[in-house]
């Protein structure tokens, strides 16, 4: 079975969405109160679980004619994005340690990529 290049483009849309619905929950948690009205009130926190939501809505979109054991390994692409998100929204510094194992990550989803599409 091959993966279809669209059901690839809904996977990586979706982990560009999660990655954006970190930042949501990260800014979130830096307010969060555990009561109810606390809770609803946190509007970081509620964007960064919409997005985790409406990430899994384009995941299982492309999972409907693709293969899980390629395209799982796709949402591993959303941790660059999160990585820039990091530094612009938290000042989080980028290392070499952390360029260099997101290097590899992308490298094992290229190499995933490159095999799905080939069959």
């Amino acid at each position: 079975m091959t993966t279809p290049l669209g059901s690839i483009a809904w996977v990586v849309t979706g982990s560009f969405i999660g990655s954006l619905g970190a930042v949501g929950l990260k800014a979130g948690a830096h307010r969060l109160e555990l009561h109810l009205r606390g809770l609803v009130t946190n509007w970081e926190l509620m964007l960064g679980g919409l997005g985790y939501a409406l990430s899994t809505v384009f995941f299982v979109a492309g999972l409907r004619h693709g293969e899980l054991s390629i395209l799982y390994p796709m949402v591993s692409i959303g941790y660059a994005w999160s990585m820039i998100w990091s530094k612009i929204f938290f000042n989080e510094p980028i290392t070499k340690i952390k360029v260099g194992a997101l290097a590899v990550i992308l490298c094992g989803a290229g190499l995933l990529l490159l095999d799905g599409l080939s069959r």
